[in-house]
């Protein structure tokens, strides 16, 4: 394995580049939702240069992850497996993953140099791959020739205890760790030799701290920014977990509901930081001459309420403001075509397609579904994308108020309370979504149903489950719901009897 040094990678990872081998750049955000962007309607421009990359290709304008939480998700982006199987259900669970194998081991197999230059959060190691440049939300790699700005930049994140700066970081672009990740990411392609390479560049932005240098501070005027519908009003309609998520949120951030304004500007200013890295990116490929031959994939691994209900990034449920995610495939020779608005796709069907575009073939219980074919214009694939699947949740019971759970986990050094999305109460229970054409069905371990008509009902207020002129439609997406379970249960034979048992055949 090769960390960030002036040598070249390991000879054993060179493979000579062919024309028809293509490498592969998987781009991922950290909590960025999908449906933004001026090519999907916004009035800011805050994603130019993913706007021309999904004019180049195609992007998913139903694209769904599997949870909306980083670890899970990410884990079934890189195996092909929704949680129920892989098994990994909270972000401190990593280890527990189960899987034949990951698309970075499919590229290894196939004579790729792989590197990862961002954030993890996964099962990987480092010793997984060739090349490793790891950073999270307060900070990452440094050698010691990093300078003294980097390391003062890193402590002023940590004392934003993962909120929303109120003032423009007084720290250049440079040492912002988009600006570092794609600078490692750089150099990791220098460093192959022209050797096809799978590389995952992984920002942590917008994810918090939600902060931005200029000139990304107030690009996007606060005073211009629409106020979210709905607003915190909406809360009394969502429950118990939702309002909880309200307080403490408050808690742990006073007077960030009435500061909506500065948090989407921040939000939106540093998605434009990002996407000018991931721009910078692409020009070092172009001066390398590797653009026509890289394929391109950009996702995020959930959303972020964006102060919608009045609350800000994760932590309940799996609304859409959540669990829609942008996707965008480009580059190595696929077709532009208009943006997909029909096919229901997932964070899960990223691994086999990628199989497909390796030529490998697709691993023993990998759940997703190549969009291969379907990126090359096959309409023929468009039945087996009419419905998406999602769960939430650790399993258990809600919890309520009358078990007296902690509001939060500790207090954090600017005296607030720490602000913990990813904490007992949000997490508990067990829900798993559905969604066909504009109708999504949520249903939970209680029996308790709801039912939104997307298309009439964006927000999700207005719960039809029950009602009786709703009844045909929720017992199809009912069906389409129990056909996903029983789909998405473990498929990885674990025992030497049961992989016989398996392999045999049935008169």
């Amino acid at each position: 394995m090769a960390h960030l040094t002036s040598s070249p990678l390991s000879q054993n990872s060179y493979v000579q580049q062919s024309p028809s081998r293509k490498n592969i750049v998987l781009i991922c955000c950290d909590a960025l939702r999908g449906g933004l962007g001026k090519a999907a309607g916004m009035p800011f421009d805050i994603s130019p240069c993913l706007d021309r990359l999904a004019a180049s290709g195609t992007s998913f304008r139903h694209a769904y992850c599997t949870m909306p939480l980083c670890v899970p998700s990410r884990i079934s982006m890189l195996t092909g497996r929704w949680p129920d199987a892989h098994r990994v259900r909270m972000n401190l669970d990593a280890g527990d993953v189960v899987f034949t194998k990951d698309i970075y081991q499919i590229a290894k197999d196939a004579g790729y140099t792989t590197g990862l230059s961002g954030k993890n959060h996964s099962h990987l190691k480092s010793s997984d791959l060739d090349f490793w440049s790891e950073y999270g939300h307060e900070g990452g790699r440094r050698d010691s020739n990093s300078s003294a700005e980097i390391a003062a930049f890193e402590q002023w994140l940590k004392k934003l205890d993962m909120n929303v700066s109120s003032e423009a970081t007084p720290f250049p672009l440079e040492v912002q760790l988009s600006y570092r990740i794609v600078s490692d990411a750089i150099q990791f392609v220098r460093q192959t030799n022209n050797a096809p390479f799978f590389l995952q560049i992984s920002f942590p932005e917008p994810h918090g701290p939600i902060q931005v240098p200029k000139p990304y501070w107030n690009m996007f005027d606060p005073g211009s920014i629409p106020e979210p519908k709905p607003g915190a009003e909406a809360l009394a309609r969502l429950g118990y977990r939702m309002q909880w998520l309200s307080r403490l949120q408050e808690d742990g951030s006073p007077g960030g509901r009435d500061d909506w304004r500065r948090y989407l500007s921040n939000y939106f200013g540093a998605i434009r930081m990002v996407d000018d890295q991931i721009a910078r990116f692409l020009s070092a490929l172009d001066e390398q001459g590797l653009r026509q031959q890289t394929l391109l994939v950009f996702v995020a691994d959930h959303g972020d309420f964006m102060m919608q209900y009045g609350v800000g990034r994760k932590g309940v449920g799996l609304s859409e403001a959540l669990t829609h995610i942008p996707m965008i495939w480009s580059g190595g020779g696929l077709p532009a075509s208009a943006a997909n608005t029909h096919d229901l796709v997932s964070m899960a069907d990223l691994m086999p397609t990628l199989c497909d575009a390796m030529q490998q073939p697709i691993p023993e219980g990998v759940q997703g579904r190549s969009l291969w074919k379907t990126l090359h214009g096959d309409t023929d694939q468009h039945k087996q994308f009419e419905s998406v699947y999602a769960s939430a949740g650790l399993g258990g019971l809600y919890y309520e108020a009358s078990d007296n759970c902690p509001l939060t986990v500790g207090e954090a050094p600017n005296n607030h309370h720490l602000w913990d999305t990813l904490n007992m109460v949000t997490q508990s229970g067990n829900q798993k979504m559905v969604r066909v054409g504009d109708w999504k069905l949520i249903y939970d371990m209680m029996g308790y149903g709801q039912l939104y008509n997307l298309r009439t009902d964006p927000y999700e207020l207005n719960n039809r489950f029950g009602h009786p002129d709703s009844i045909a439609v929720q017992s199809n997406l009912m069906q389409e719901l129990a056909r996903w379970t029983i789909r998405t249960e473990n498929t990885v034979p674990k025992s030497k009897q049961s992989v016989r048992i398996a392999a045999m055949q049935w008169d």
